[in-house]
């Protein structure tokens, strides 16, 4: 089922100083990005699409930048970095298989080096929601909502 998840602004690519989309949406069909758009524009050219709509500003989701956060098991601390907005680690900081699986069992990327984000069109749904005071309030990877703030 296609998801339109929609916040007060969008922005394509967090680094890019052009303006966010007011009003803004994605639509998100499986694991890709079927298009991104003003919330108006996309529920009209996808009519019964879930909408969810979040406050604050959604952009893409972001590459931890380090060691993943400490917690007792590889699975919580892949919950982690999850809860921060990330969906991808980078492999130098991935110290143990058990906590490799777990990135996989849960479609967390392992990049071999940081590169930029971006919303594109057909490209994989990793998708993040922040708030005013840059707190994360949901997570979507590869097209699931895996992390809600309540």
């Amino acid at each position: 089922m296609l998801t339109l998840h929609a916040a007060d602004e969008v922005r394509y690519v967090w680094e890019d100083d052009a303006e966010p989309v007011k009003d803004g949406a994605v639509a998100v069909d499986g694991i890709r990005i079927a298009a991104v758009g003003p919330l108006a524009e996309l529920e009209e050219r996808f009519p019964g699409a879930r909408v969810r709509r979040w406050p604050g500003v959604l952009g893409p989701a972001r590459i931890h930048p380090g060691p993943l956060p400490d917690a007792p098991s590889p699975r919580e601390r892949v919950h982690a970095v999850l809860k921060s907005g990330a969906v991808a680690v980078l492999e130098e900081h991935i110290e143990s298989p058990e906590l490799r699986a777990a990135a996989e069992r849960n479609d967390v990327v392992v990049l071999a080096r940081a590169r930029r984000t971006a919303l594109v069109e057909l490209g994989r749904a990793d998708l993040a929601v922040f708030d005013a005071a840059g707190v994360c309030i949901a997570t979507v990877c590869a097209g699931r909502l895996v992390h809600r703030r309540r």
